[in-house]
């Protein structure tokens, strides 16, 4: 809010009067989400009376975001219009993108359509600032895409035939992945796929924008569920799990080999965890983009794991744990006899020593060209501050860092640790 004070689009008062929430270790996204709206109306309409939509920023901002933006705005006003309904539950006209019915609407909903404009708009500006004051501090930011998109998302109803769906707009198969050792009936994500067939022939141009705008959000991308772009796992829609589902043809190097003609080359991070089949590890080592070792999933009792450090090469990013993962302190709590006394044996330590310290030491002294800790390990955090359970709902991503936790002196044994493994 920092920054609308500044511009004096918000008074202090206003914002000081605000209750965004005031527990120390977690974010209320409920709260924040009901104070944060009238707040930012306020601010676009003292923006509007000052000038704004005239300005030289803002009006580059709508020009050169244009080919999603113009989508966004619509789909999110529509989103209030038809009160939080999932598109394919609008009136069929403007569900279907009649002309006639865009036309009307944006008219209809145009002062909507620029407040959503507005805060795509704060957020580029703001983002950009911090990106660049990390950037000359010397710190990158790695970012995520998604393999996939939402079915009720602007995505899906502004660009129906990049995915598999019927006329009237409905999945005809959805994602998610076959049963294994952790569920016998699979994950049913329920998210539309592609149709890669319509992709290759455009050249794969959605995802080149898609890709080379997370390039100017970030500066290495991390692509989620990579083994997704060799074969992906396909699932009947209305199907109650997927065990019914099997497996369909990605579209392989191609899309890749177009991005590197199309972006050039770019520093990419390949999520390439769970099994992994012969073709899978062909795509990543013809793309010779790093893989994820994750030092969590390395020390089962039978000590045969990829993930054990022995076991890298140089072109691999170690992770103590992901935001998918316990904590690193948490999961110590959490194993079998066996695997502590493996764990306890291979880090050559005891089991009243710091074996976490210990694990974010390995993951520092392994060969892998990059080494990635979470804060909570840093910090020796239990389970309380884990981010995300996977196929649960309600009570992720919700921990924050505590004022204060980032000491001089945890810096200081961070920085340390970082010169002595060479990692500056």
């Amino acid at each position: 809010m920092e920054f609308l004070i500044d511009d004096g689009y918000l008074t202090r008062e206003e914002c000081d009067a605000c209750d965004f929430g005031n527990h120390e270790n977690y974010i209320d996204y409920e709260k924040m989400y009901l104070q944060r709206f009238p707040l930012l109306r306020k601010a676009w309409e003292r923006a509007v009376k000052k000038g704004l939509e005239t300005k030289k920023d803002y009006v580059a901002f709508l020009k050169k975001s244009m080919n999603w933006l113009d989508d966004y705005a619509l789909y999110m006003a529509l989103k209030d219009a038809f009160p939080g309904k999932c598109f394919i539950e609008w009136e069929r006209d403007i569900r279907l993108r009649e002309p006639l019915a865009m036309a009307k609407y944006r008219r209809e909903l145009a002062d909507e359509i620029r407040f959503y404009q507005f805060q795509q708009y704060l957020f580029d500006k703001q983002w950009r600032e911090l990106k660049l004051y990390a950037n000359k501090a010397g710190v990158k930011i790695v970012g995520d895409i998604p393999i996939y998109v939402a079915f009720d998302s602007a995505d899906t109803w502004a660009h129906p035939e990049l995915f598999q769906l019927d006329e009237s707009g409905m999945p005809t198969a959805v994602a998610g992945c076959p049963p294994d050792a952790f569920s016998s009936t699979g994950q049913l994500w329920g998210n539309p796929l592609y149709n890669w067939e319509y992709h290759q022939k455009t050249n794969y141009a959605w995802w080149m924008q898609r890709i080379g705008y997370c390039y100017e959000l970030y500066d290495v991308v991390r692509i989620d569920h990579f083994r997704g772009f060799d074969e992906y796992w396909s699932v009947p829609y209305g199907a109650e799990t997927a065990a019914g589902g099997h497996w369909e043809e990605g579209p392989g190097i191609e899309l890749f080999e177009t991005m590197k003609r199309k972006l050039g080359k770019k520093r990419v991070i390949a999520e390439n965890l769970g099994f992994l089949t012969d073709s899978v590890v062909k795509l990543l080592e013809d793309t010779g983009y790093p893989g994820m070792k994750v030092l969590q999933f390395a020390f089962d009792a039978n000590g045969e794991s990829i993930y054990l450090p022995h076991n890298y090469d140089h072109n691999c990013v170690v992770y103590t744990g992901t935001h998918d993962n316990e904590t690193t302190a948490g999961w110590i709590t959490t194993r079998t006899e066996q695997d502590r006394d493996f764990l306890e044996r291979y880090l050559n330590r005891k089991r009243d020593e710091d074996l976490c310290w210990e694990l974010i030491r390995t993951a520092a002294a392994s060969v892998a060209d990059i080494a990635i800790i979470p804060m909570q390990d840093y910090l020796a955090l239990g389970n309380e501050a884990r981010i995300n359970t996977p196929s649960t709902l309600g009570d992720n991503w919700k921990w924050r860092m505590s004022k204060g936790a980032a000491t001089d002196e945890l810096a200081e044994k961070i920085y340390g640790l970082t010169k002595m493994y060479g990692r500056l």
